[in-house]
């Protein structure tokens, strides 16, 4: 948007302090969004590795109770897993990462009877192959909210570098260039009426010497 400016020293004294006003803005946000950039590819990368972590022992975890269903009935299967033997408590709260409110999620501490109990059915009619897929699946859960979280905050981030990188560009392309373009407009108006002014003096000057001389 075009800035509209009188050709007036008050006015240019008012854009100087803006345009070192905006300058320092746009430094402040490029060093945020080189920042947000950095903290931005670590995360990726810890996605990266969470998500192959994951997806690694969900296959395995599928692989035995495939396994499981060759060598079991259905029913039984099915009888197997219908009563689940104990609950998770999860604790959530929020943190700030360079003005970006992210998620934190926990899984609260379990006592060590929890985590020995996770199975919900007498070992004489199920196949070692379920035990295996469920003390995979019950080990895994930190590790989904972890990913759950760290996703989560890179879709966070993302947005705020979009939104930063906008307001960077405006800065650096459209209101500082402006501002400077105003400057120079004001500035040479100035000099010009200045210079007009001083030959308005010097013809009346050169006027009462004649005068004076008459």
């Amino acid at each position: 948007m075009e800035i509209r400016v009188n050709p007036t020293r008050m006015e240019l004294t008012r854009l100087k302090k803006r345009l070192k006003v905006a300058q320092r803005g746009h430094k402040l946000l490029k060093d945020k969004q080189d920042e947000l950039i950095k903290k931005f590819i670590d995360l990726v990368k810890k996605n990266k590795e969470l998500r192959e972590e994951v997806e690694k022992e969900l296959t395995s975890a599928f692989n035995n109770f495939v396994m499981a269903r060759a060598v079991m009935s259905g029913e039984i299967l099915e009888e197997s897993l219908m009563y689940p033997v104990g609950k998770v408590d999860i604790d959530i709260a929020r943190k700030n990462i360079m003005s970006v409110i992210t998620p934190v999620i926990k899984v609260k501490q379990q006592d060590e009877e929890q985590k020995k109990n996770i199975y919900s059915y007498g070992f004489a009619n199920t196949s070692g192959e379920l035990d295996n897929a469920i003390n995979i699946l019950s080990g895994i859960l930190p590790k989904l909210l972890e990913l759950a979280e760290v996703e989560k905050t890179c879709q966070l981030m993302a947005a705020e570098i979009e939104k930063t990188r906008r307001r960077v560009n405006a800065l650096e392309h459209i209101m500082i260039p402006q501002m400077i373009e105003k400057i120079k407009y004001i500035t040479m108006k100035l000099d010009e009426n200045e210079r007009g002014n001083l030959t308005r003096l010097m013809k009346i000057k050169e006027m009462v010497m004649v005068e004076g001389s008459v």
